[in-house]
């Protein structure tokens, strides 16, 4: 019946033999890049901000904690699926002052990708011209090794990246 004509006038799909896998040229990768990690948001008013996304959207909020190595105070907005870093100026020497001095609203900062191996990717990143704003990991708001990519390099997006 109909089947039958349908299965008869259906094309055949081909596929590639591993000896003609055009896969097989590409080397693999030695780190991985994994999940979002967060969204960091500059604010010039953290506890409005925290307001915002406690008492009126209902979302859990950490408590404030400050990293005076990177010049900031940060919180955490817990989403489904992700993070919000709310990041506040500490300091004057702190990037998010200079940040909100050219944005006196606040506004979106940067975005951290988890990788499974930070060195490698840092090795692989520089030889890919892509510039790295420091030498060498530093110790993130989850404790963990973060390097930042510059801008410029990444279309316009400050991109963090996180040991995971």
């Amino acid at each position: 019946g109909l089947l039958t004509r349908l299965q008869a006038s259906a094309p055949t799909i081909r596929t590639l033999s591993s000896s003609n896998s055009f896969a097989q040229n590409i080397p693999s990768c030695l780190w991985k890049l994994g999940r979002l990690n967060h969204v960091a948001i500059a604010v010039p008013d953290l506890e409005k901000a925290q307001s915002l996304y406690k008492d009126v959207l209902g979302a859990q909020v950490s408590e404030t904690v400050a990293l005076p190595e990177h010049g900031v105070y940060t919180v955490f907005v817990e989403l489904g699926n992700t993070k919000l870093e709310l990041l506040h100026p500490l300091g004057e020497k702190s990037p998010i002052a200079s940040f909100l001095q050219k944005n006196k609203t606040g506004g979106m900062h940067h975005i951290c990708i988890e990788v499974d191996d930070i060195k490698a990717a840092m090795t692989d990143l520089k030889e890919k011209q892509i510039r790295i704003l420091s030498e060498e990991p530093k110790i993130g708001a989850h404790g963990k090794p973060v390097i930042f990519l510059h801008p410029k390099d990444c279309h316009g997006v400050l991109v963090e990246l996180e040991q995971a």
